[in-house]
């Protein structure tokens, strides 16, 4: 795709479906280690509203669950009755600082960890062999039917309907990372032979009947989103080209923007990262079986020559030629060059997560800088946007910071209180 002729300032609004967001900088999902027993903390609220006043758009709560079986860890959200209240403390501190909420709904599949199940086995896309169960003892899963596949939808949409009660405007079921949804989608997990398996297009048909369950529920009042890859990263999985594709199959259905995202949990999850996982940081993971698969990964990662920034963006780009609607660009964003780099590239939005893991406060910081390079000459402009930039060094510490007392925290700040994310939001 050639480059937008008048691309927007990444400080301008954005509507997405119903709701109009106040500038295109938005923190995507991470998973905080902040929900113990699965009830979020204030600890949760803190993180959120911080980045909320520190100029974001729209921040996203990660892996709501929408079963207890959809969990893949016991301390991990569920979105239930008795966490509407927990979370609308969120929702309501976001909206103080003038920007959105969007809760992450998702399932795990047969990505799962927890001690019981409803059924003997996992359930996923496809039965046999279950890779993650090395790590759980869990080492079959099991084909869902149809039946299972109408159920699940609705329990994606019963959690859509508890996000807005909880006051999310958004909500962005998760298709990406190899839980659930993404194992229909993956040729590495999916290997049906009825109508849900084959090529991308009937490997869409489950996550596209989620889809129009979910919009079916909230979407004449909350901004639907979809998270998929754009590759997985691996020989035999999903590429750009199949991700162009499904998001076609999206955008038909209705989907308000999609934020895209790859890699996969267990075949190549620094893929997601763009760098490596540190070998002191899997040495200081208190949680076994955590420690255990990042040990494994580590035996099939490839060798990297210093981190790239935006490293989706060739990806992605096959997207954006594929079709209109919004889309979110994800991977490798440092710095006000970057972000105007995705808006020339046509991208609508810009999601960011561990840049504001770092700083909370970035996006206020790139705003500011903008408004200051407005007023300078063009090779001033060049000269300090060649200087400015995160000071995240993508070392991933903050990925195993999610399982400290704090929760989620950059390994060069000081740790979240501990004490904050032992006690229920409310």
């Amino acid at each position: 795709m050639s480059a937008a002729p008048n691309p927007p300032s990444p400080f301008s609004p954005l509507r997405i479906g119903p709701v109009t967001l106040r500038n295109r900088l938005i923190k995507s999902a991470t998973n905080e280690g902040m929900t113990p027993g699965g009830v979020p903390s204030r600890m949760l609220v803190q993180l959120h509203e911080r980045i909320a006043a520190g100029g974001a758009a729209m921040t996203t709560v990660a892996y709501c669950a929408v079963s207890a079986d959809g969990r893949t860890f016991v301390d991990q959200a569920q979105l239930t009755r008795a966490t509407v209240a927990p979370l609308r403390a969120l929702t309501d501190a976001v909206h103080r600082h003038g920007a959105a909420a969007c809760a992450q709904i998702t399932h795990g599949g047969c990505f799962t960890f927890l001690p019981e199940l409803s059924t003997r086995r996992p359930l996923s896309a496809s039965g046999g062999f279950n890779k993650v169960g090395l790590m759980s003892g869990r080492f079959f899963k099991q084909a869902m039917t149809e039946r299972d596949m109408d159920v699940y939808a609705q329990q994606f949409a019963q959690a859509a309907r508890l996000a807005r009660e909880a006051g999310f405007d958004a909500v962005e079921i998760h298709m990406g990372h190899g839980y659930l949804l993404s194992q229909f989608l993956s040729p590495l997990y999916n290997h049906r032979r009825d109508a849900y398996g084959g090529s991308p297009e009937e490997r869409a048909r489950f996550p596209r009947q989620v889809l129009r369950a979910v919009l079916d529920a909230v979407g004449r009042h909350m901004a639907v989103l979809c998270k998929i890859g754009v590759t997985e990263g691996v020989k035999g999985g999903g590429t750009a080209d199949d991700a162009a594709t499904i998001a076609r199959l999206l955008e038909a259905d209705g989907a308000h923007m999609l934020v895209l995202s790859g890699g996969m949990n267990v075949e190549s999850v620094w893929q997601l990262f763009g760098s490596p996982m540190p070998a002191e940081a899997r040495a200081n993971v208190s949680n076994p079986i955590v420690r255990c698969a990042m040990s494994l990964q580590k035996l099939t990662e490839p060798t990297f020559d210093g981190f790239r920034e935006m490293y989706f963006l060739e990806h992605s780009r096959k997207v954006r030629e594929a079709v209109r609607m919004p889309l979110a660009y994800l991977g490798g964003v440092r710095s006000l060059a970057n972000v105007e780099l995705a808006m020339r590239e046509g991208f609508d939005a810009v999601a960011m997560a561990r840049a504001l893991v770092f700083d909370p406060g970035f996006v206020g910081q790139l705003r500011s800088q903008a408004e200051r390079a407005a007023a300078r000459s063009d090779q001033a402009v060049q000269v300090e946007q060649a200087a400015t930039q995160s000071g995240c060094t993508s070392c991933n510490r903050c990925v195993v910071m999610m399982y400290t007392p704090g929760g989620t925290s950059c390994a060069l700040q000081p740790p979240n209180d501990a004490e904050l994310n032992r006690i229920a939001a409310a």
